[in-house]
């Protein structure tokens, strides 16, 4: 397949950042927050991103660009002849598709939530009405493979017109609607009446909070989530490098990256603390937030069927962002392993993609009694362990051994690739923070999260 180039520096930056915008920003992040004491946690998480999450994604982003492939066969391109570097490349397919086999069906959740909030579903409801239409939607296959089925053939339908025609075209607008409906969002959830209560919980720090929870366990989970939120690892940040001309450094790049990541996040719990506390909500209720909880605030909420059909539109988009970044991975793949257009490999991987994500689907209703790796869990508990848990934090152990090491690439040659082009530079300084350092934070996070889920 022949290699393109993304048309315009804000298409990189916005398909980039939209590949790292997801579930994992407006979903997991407020949450995680609301259960970490708030201000203090959101201090944390911003310290790591800075000193892990922007080093390791400008490594991702340079082997890309020097190898002008995808994650599977780049280090080929760079490694010296004999080594074994290569071989990352099936943690990069195997993390790609693992990914994909629950987010596909995470995304169709957020469509029909969408749909059900703009047809009235929820007006006249209660609670227990709200929690039912839940667990509802979770025990029908049907439901779930319809959506499921949308969000994968759309997807690669997308991303078979082209990097420029398909992907960057579609992810522009999309990203920008994103970013255009959380601002809208953010400023009407602050003129409610507990705006105020809901930003000092969210935004200023509260000690009492921290001695309660340990101020270790707010500072690691917020490591966990400055890490996993740059879906940094599997080779799914490296393609886009891949597509990126020479005129641009990659720190800088990546700190642009991170900035609207990071954004995304912070004002999604703008939009939800201050819901939360005006309705007396528990904004610290854990995964069940967004799909049992909410609603629930909307359906309260003077105009809610239209703040809350857009806050699904908002969600939908950014877990869309993220699935067209990794199916563009995914051809890029099959065109460097197969020499594969684009389209053929869309069609087969259409209906790969449909049969790899309904075990999850099943999981929550057919399969629901099996329970892999521990009791209460769900199949797509396991996927979400093994990407999550596995194969981000080797992944991205992996590139910066990679890129630092006199065994691998090297730290001149990533140094070199890194600096090329106008921007913030790499400077020499930091050689030693992230060939000792790095890989001894990205390992505890990686040991830290084996020991707390088991």
């Amino acid at each position: 397949m022949e290699r393109e180039k993304f048309g315009s520096r804000l298409g990189f930056i916005l398909i980039s950042a939209g590949c790292a915008i997801g579930i994992g920003n407006v979903w997991r992040f407020p949450y995680v927050a609301g259960n970490n004491g708030g201000g203090i946690f959101v201090l944390f998480y911003l310290f790591f991103l800075v000193i892990l999450g922007i080093p390791v994604l400008t490594m991702e982003f340079s082997v890309g660009r020097a190898s002008g492939r995808s994650a599977v066969k780049a280090c080929q391109q760079l490694e010296k002849p004999g080594q074994k570097w290569h071989l990352h490349g099936i943690i990069a397919v195997a993390g790609n598709y693992l990914l994909m086999m629950f987010y596909t069906v995470v995304t169709g959740w957020m469509l029909h939530y969408f749909y059900l909030m703009a047809s009235g579903r929820f007006e006249g409801t209660d609670t227990a009405g709200v929690s039912a239409v839940y667990h509802e939607m979770l025990g029908s296959p049907e439901v779930l493979s319809f959506w499921m089925v949308i969000v994968v053939v759309v997807g690669f339908l997308i991303c078979s017109w082209g990097l420029n025609k398909g992907l960057e075209r579609i992810s522009k607008w999309m990203m920008l609607a994103l970013l255009a409906i959380i601002v809208v969002l953010a400023v009407r959830s602050l003129t409610l009446p507990g705006a105020s209560e809901g930003l000092s919980f969210y935004l200023v720090p509260n000690l009492d909070n921290v001695k309660e929870i340990g101020i270790g366990n707010v500072a690691v989970a917020a490591m966990n989530q400055s890490f996993f939120t740059l879906s940094l690892g599997i080779g799914a940040m490296a393609i886009f490098g891949s597509y990126l001309d020479k005129k641009r450094s990659l720190m800088g790049e990546a700190v642009t990256v991170s900035i609207l990541d990071t954004f995304v996040a912070v004002t999604s719990g703008l939009i939800i603390f201050p819901a939360c506390l005006t309705y007396g909500i528990n904004p610290g209720s854990g995964p069940g937030l967004i799909f049992e909880t909410l609603p629930n605030v909307f359906r309260s909420m003077p105009a809610g069927r239209l703040w809350g059909s857009l806050f699904f539109v908002f969600l939908a988009f950014a877990a869309f962002s993220t699935i067209l970044a990794v199916f563009e991975n995914i051809l890029s793949f099959w065109g460097d392993l197969f020499g594969w257009s684009r389209k053929k490999a869309a069609l087969v991987n259409i209906f790969l993609m449909i049969a790899l994500s309904m075990p999850c689907v099943l999981g929550f209703n057919v399969l629901s009694g099996l329970e892999p790796l521990k009791a209460g869990n769900t199949i797509m508990d396991l996927e979400d362990f093994l990407v999550s848990n596995l194969l981000l934090p080797l992944g991205s152990l992996f590139y910066v051994i990679f890129c630092t090491s006199r065994y691998g690439w090297g730290w001149k040659k990533f140094r070199a690739e890194a600096n090329l082009g106008t921007g913030l530079k790499v400077p020499d300084g930091l050689r030693r923070y992230c060939t000792y350092v790095l890989p001894c934070i990205v390992a505890v996070i990686f040991i830290y999260g084996l020991v707390t889920y088991f």
